[in-house]
């Protein structure tokens, strides 16, 4: 009998994770899914995460101490940051589309509308930013005494939800405080040690492993043969934990997704109106990111490698895709990525050990997206009208934003918070999407693995080195 391949086996885990929590919010087991189930699904992350760091590590200066000429590596540095610049800017552009054509924001009950209007005049008052965009006032409606403001708005979500808001807000203020600089200095590390144990100082692994690696081409070869075995040898050794992990993929993807769902609410009734509050924005955000994943990034492809044909990048890319989908983390689907862009796709560890570990820090086409279609929904649903330039301003701040955004879940929304701000809109609008923000992130987070493939691949044939579709 022939065995079922590993992507299928993932999306068979991921079906039932969903099924068993809505099986055990029916009959009140979700106190055992959580405390019993949940659990492996922790450890899963944990296990990419860890292996995740050395990885790119080794693979990066394996990559780059095999490079014979110095002034490649400048080269693929500036494809590859141009060629994510430009994805991201055309997903941002999808997104801004779709928001604007469907107008999910409109979809709510009108009254309810103009209270949330006059609760964002309020906060204007309050913080004296003066009249709204569109220069109108609701203040003297009659709704006016019964308008819902934000901080309402916010203690629907439970204590530590408002906690985890408040941190990110912080966090917004903080980076947006900073040094437009503050970016590059960041990158450099100040103990390297430190970097390599904290999965959020990815950027400042990948400055040292290319700072690394480019010293042990300019040393003597027979001192830098030692070295370079000894990389490879462990970066081998890590590739093997990856394959090792994946075959327990399945059910560690199975208690991952029972435990997310399990969590959202107690009985099949609350998932279903969490859900069904923010259907409009839902869909109008899934309907943005599959257009990308499903039409961007394949016509990008097939205009510029022409043999690789639609259904076959897909089944490449699967495997990473639905890890993706299951952990909402581009870092820690990272292993897997570069092992389906190799073996699959045929892009040379030479590119995709350079290629992939900076995009999973700095690439975030799908975070970029939402940002777009969730601030202008949050706009729309308090009856504010943004103009063309304050759009262009959101195209802007969110591509950059999204190079700052870490690979963990639920980073964007503090970039949100700063693209929020930089359109003059209230920042604690981000407690409206909270609840449904986690699923869609998984989508989010396929968005961003497959738009870091489409680039590996995109580089290794500008560079002349995929034979596999040559």
């Amino acid at each position: 009998m022939k065995k079922l391949p590993i992507h299928i086996k993932i999306l068979i885990g991921l079906v039932l994770g969903v099924v068993w929590a809505f099986i055990s919010s029916s009959l009140g087991w979700n106190d055992f899914t959580i405390k019993w189930i949940d659990p492996f699904g922790t450890i899963f992350i944990r296990l990419l995460k860890f292996i995740a760091v050395p990885l790119v590590l080794f693979s990066i200066i394996g990559g780059v101490a095999g490079l014979s000429d110095v002034s490649k590596l400048g080269r693929l540095g500036g494809k590859t940051l141009g060629a994510y610049m430009v994805t991201t800017v055309l997903a941002v552009g999808v997104g801004l589309l779709f928001v604007n054509i469907i107008k999910p924001g409109t979809y709510m009950d009108e009254e309810q509308r103009i209270k949330n209007r006059l609760s964002f005049e309020m906060w204007l008052q309050e913080n004296n930013m003066g009249p709204a965009h569109d220069g109108k006032s609701y203040l003297n409606d009659p709704a006016y005494a019964q308008y819902l403001t934000e901080s309402q708005m916010a203690n629907k979500l439970s204590e530590e939800q408002q906690r985890d808001i408040q941190e990110k807000m912080e966090a917004a203020r903080e980076q947006k405080e900073s040094s437009p600089l503050m970016f590059i200095v960041n990158m450099v590390p100040e103990n390297v040690l430190l970097s390599i144990s904290n999965n959020r100082l990815m950027l400042q692994v990948i400055f040292f492993a290319i700072f690394f690696g480019i010293t042990i081409v300019l040393i003597p070869k027979e001192k830098a043969a030692p070295i370079i075995a000894f990389v490879d040898g462990v970066n081998a050794i890590f590739i093997k934990m990856v394959d090792l992990v994946m075959k327990a993929a399945p059910f560690f993807v199975f208690a991952l997704l029972a435990g997310v769902v399990a969590k959202m609410a107690n009985t099949p009734t609350e998932v279903y109106e969490i859900f069904k509050g923010l259907g409009s924005y839902a869909l109008t955000l899934l309907g943005g990111l599959a257009f990308v994943v499903f039409i961007m990034y394949p016509g990008i492809l097939k205009l510029f490698v022409p043999k690789l044909k639609y259904r076959e990048f897909f089944k490449n890319m699967s495997p990473a895709q639905f890890l993706g989908f299951s952990t909402s983390s581009s870092a820690a689907t990272l292993p897997v990525t570069m092992e389906c862009v190799e073996d699959n796709m045929g892009v040379p560890k030479s590119i995709s050990s350079f290629v992939l570990p900076i995009g999973a820090t700095v690439n975030m086409d799908g975070t970029s997206l939402h940002q777009a279609v969730a601030v202008i929904f949050m706009a729309q649903l308090h009856m504010v009208d943004l103009t063309i330039g304050q759009q262009l301003t959101i195209v802007f701040t969110a591509s950059l934003a999204s190079i700052g955004a870490a690979a963990v879940p639920s980073a964007g929304l503090i970039m949100m918070i700063i693209v929020l701000q930089s359109v003059g809109l209230n920042p604690a609008w981000v407690a409206i999407i909270f609840p449904i923000d986690r699923p869609l992130d998984m989508c989010r987070t396929v968005v961003n693995v497959t738009g870091d493939a489409t680039v590996s691949t995109l580089i290794a044939k500008s560079e002349g080195e995929l034979p596999k579709y040559s």
